[in-house]
């Protein structure tokens, strides 16, 4: 209470006489009286506290579907710090302040990463992987630095008032080791574990990293404002490193947006979202077991100790860039930079983090929580995208994997060798097809009969049914399969495609080198492949003899089908251009190899004398020249 002064007081002397001392007397009654009925006053009618989840929303049904804003959903407040009622004074003041006077940083490395801390915010500045680089050689950052400066760095915290986010990311905290302790440069060997804690004026702030010697961190955090928890989210708020587009301008090598993805596995289901479809700020309060932002080489995937308890929140922003990065002044255009907040809704947080590439071994040893609240569930396999071609892609890459560990150590090699191994197991195929070919120039002459016997007909006509059916009896009588010659490319394709999915999802064909080619999964940078490819299939077509086709077609899809594929190399991987090369080299042997045959010859013939009816010039005239 402040000192009260009382002018009538010093006017009396010390034993003043006559009505002087009981007018003191009365004074000081007065006085009394006048403190009595303040302090009264306070302590029957001070404000009631009101509780601290008021601030938080009430969000009880909210799915993917809703994307209603989590920051709009929630009461906000305007100060920079936490707000407290009046008769909370005494509750923040029982909180001693913690944290520190002067930002640092500290490094956590193990074999496989280095992850470098800031007390500020305890978040993460680099999470670099020792095993894996970017296009310029350097150890690949996780952290993309430019998205990361406009939204947020990894592991820092995300609640729904603006204002208490903010004071949790930018507070000093004051950091502890579990064991041994940091070197004088800022240095954590793991195994071990750090804490990093912050407290002032009723806010209490703990986050605890564990590490071990996998690319797996075990985050728990605890936010408590006045004593009780307060929701708050771990979050990776923005993309993944490898995103070197959004490096500026003079830095800038990736050619290509890299495509991002929201994965996740719920109710016992994975599934994954494009970029474009993730919705912005959008709570989901379902069990999930595992969800990630990955591209298409590296993940950051969280895990959470108890999925029923689990809240997520998908954030969706991006940044303009040049739509050709070549060319830095070309028209810009949105990229998406995706990222994940979650956390237990009980406000205290207990999760996994793994943030690394998505090797096939690495990630299918890393398992969600399961029944037994141990880390016995789903394995995080499914982030390797192979899509609905997994049948074929998956054994594929194991094949492919096989012999580059045994024997071929170049992935280049091992695209050549399994291309040669699958093509000679369809070479059956292909002598079926030239049979069937064979047979189909055998009848042509009947075919054509049957069609000059309804080309009156009109196109609408009934009776054109009826030549179809006599044209398939035909088919039948004879022996031949209308749709044999498409066979051997029917069973190509589906192992085209499952090459396309190995090498834009398997990250051991990343970087992976073949003489001129630096990156399997890029383009050929000298168009070698797709001039080849050009090449090769204008001779398989030119020396392939076409069944009953006019001439002036067969020149067209001898020109235009190889155009077709060669310029679609161009954007493909090289590797995906490198296995349909040695596709087309290995037909043209084997289709030389058929022409010298009795097939082939047969074939040939045929061919030759239907030039000539129709020509009406013997090859000797075409041949002689006067």
């Amino acid at each position: 209470m402040p000192e009260i002064s009382n002018p009538n007081l010093q006017s009396q002397g010390p034993g003043g006489s006559g009505g002087g001392g009981g007018d003191m007397r009365s004074t000081i009654v007065f006085t009394m009286v006048i403190l009595v009925v303040l302090l009264g006053y306070q302590y029957f009618f001070k404000p009631a506290t009101p509780p601290a989840n008021q601030t938080q929303p009430q969000q009880t049904q909210q799915t993917s579907q809703t994307g209603q804003s989590a920051q709009q959903s929630a009461p906000q407040t305007g100060a920079g710090q936490a707000q407290l009622a009046p008769g909370q004074v005494q509750a923040a003041s029982a909180t001693p302040a913690i944290g520190a006077s002067l930002e640092t940083e500290t490094t956590v490395e193990n074999d496989l990463y280095r992850i470098v801390f800031t007390n500020r915010g305890a978040q993460v500045k680099h999470w670099i992987l020792k095993k894996y680089f970017d296009t310029a050689g350097k150890p690949l950052d996780m952290v993309q630095p430019q998205t990361a400066e406009k939204f947020g760095l990894p592991l820092s915290l995300f609640t729904y008032e603006p204002a208490l986010t903010t004071q949790l990311n930018q507070a000093l905290y004051q950091l502890t080791t579990a064991g041994a302790q940091r070197s004088a440069t800022g240095l954590v060997l793991a195994p071990n574990a750090i804490t990093f804690h912050y407290a002032a004026n009723g806010l209490d702030v703990v986050k605890t990293f564990r590490f071990d010697t996998s690319y797996v961190v075990t985050i728990e955090t605890a936010v408590r404002r006045n004593g009780s928890p307060v929701r708050a989210l771990v979050e990776w708020p923005a993309g993944l490193g490898d995103m070197e587009e959004f490096l500026p301008s003079s830095q800038t090598r990736a050619q290509v947006r890299t495509p991002s993805f929201f994965a996740w596995s719920l109710d016992g289901k994975q599934d994954s979202m494009a970029s474009k479809r993730v919705g912005g700020n959008a709570t989901l309060d379902q069990p999930y077991t595992y969800a990630a932002i990955t591209d298409l080489y590296f993940a950051a995937t969280f895990l959470p100790d108890n999925p029923e308890r689990t809240t997520l929140v998908t954030l969706h922003n991006s940044i303009d860039l040049p739509s050709n990065l070549s060319e830095p002044n070309s028209t810009k255009s949105p990229a998406d930079v995706i990222g994940l907040a979650m956390g237990d809704n009980s406000g205290i947080t207990r999760l996994r983090l793994f943030a690394g590439p998505k090797a096939m071994d690495v990630i299918s040893s890393i398992h969600a929580t399961g029944a037994d609240g141990k880390p016995t569930g789903q394995s995080l396999e499914p982030l390797i995208q192979f899509g609905w071609l997994t049948v074929i892609a998956k054994p594929l890459y194991l094949a492919l994997r096989f012999l580059y560990e045994h024997g071929v150590p170049n992935w280049g090699w091992a695209i050549i060798i399994v291309t040669v191994l699958f093509n000679m197991l369809l070479l059956p195929t292909r002598i079926m097809m030239m049979r069937s070919s064979l047979k189909m120039m055998r009848i042509q002459p009947k075919v054509e009969a049957i069609k000059r016997r309804y080309a009156n007909l009109k196109i609408n006509d009934p009776k054109k049914a009826e030549m179809n059916t006599e044209m398939m009896a035909l088919y039948k009588t004879e022996g031949v399969n209308m749709y044999g010659g498409c066979l051997p490319m029917l069973l190509q394709m589906p192992l085209f495609f499952a090459y396309y999915r190995v090498l834009a999802n398997v990250i051991e064909l990343r970087q992976a080198h073949w003489y001129w080619l630096t990156d399997l999964s890029m383009p050929d940078p000298m168009y070698i492949l797709p001039i080849l490819i050009i090449v090769s299939m204008f001779l398989v077509q030119f020396l392939t003899p076409s069944p009953g086709m006019d001439p002036a077609q067969r020149r067209m899809m001898a020109f235009l089908m190889p155009i077709i594929f060669g310029f679609s190399m161009l954007h493909f991987a090289s590797g995906l251009a490198l296995y349909w090369g040695t596709g087309n080299i290995i037909n043209l042997g084997i289709q030389l190899g058929i022409n010298q045959s009795s097939i082939g010859k047969e074939m040939h013939a045929i061919a030759a004398r239907r030039a000539q009816k129709k020509t009406g010039v013997s090859p000797k005239t075409i041949q002689g020249r006067k």
